[in-house]
């Protein structure tokens, strides 16, 4: 073989960048920014809600329906609670998000410590985890 030639099994995979530039960690946080005012007024109205500011109780309603009106009441708050419940949770995790971004160790999967693909932060952007370490948990 002639001097300065390479072959394919001498040649060095590209490496991959430990993290993201800058310029991707401000995007991500734009729409993590975004999400987040969304999630913080969904849960706001959750809320509401689930205190029955708007004066709908079963107070004017006749006995006979009222027992009914009141078990679908309480169901309902129930629902109320566990969705914000699931959306307190969700804002966490995205101010989590916004943590990892200033710490520039935002998109790096916490099991393989491979870069997560950029498809998948756009969808999930508070994911801790790689599609190869998400699917290994099954």
């Amino acid at each position: 073989m002639a001097k300065g030639k390479t072959t394919k099994a001498t040649t060095k995979k590209e490496a991959q960048p430990d993290r993201y530039s800058d310029e991707d960690l401000e995007e991500f946080k734009e729409l993590i920014l975004k999400k987040l005012s969304k999630a913080k007024t969904e849960l706001d109205l959750l809320t509401e809600a689930f205190r029955h500011k708007d004066g709908n109780t079963t107070d004017d309603t006749s006995p006979t329906f009222k027992f009914m009106e009141d078990g679908a009441e309480v169901a309902t708050k129930e629902e109320l609670g566990q969705l914000a419940s699931r959306q307190q949770k969700f804002i966490q995790n995205l101010e989590q998000a916004l943590l990892r971004i200033q710490n520039k160790t935002y998109g790096v999967c916490r099991v393989t410590g491979k870069l997560i693909l950029k498809e998948r932060l756009r969808a999930v952007p508070h994911a801790t985890l790689s599609m190869e370490a998400k699917m290994s948990q099954r």
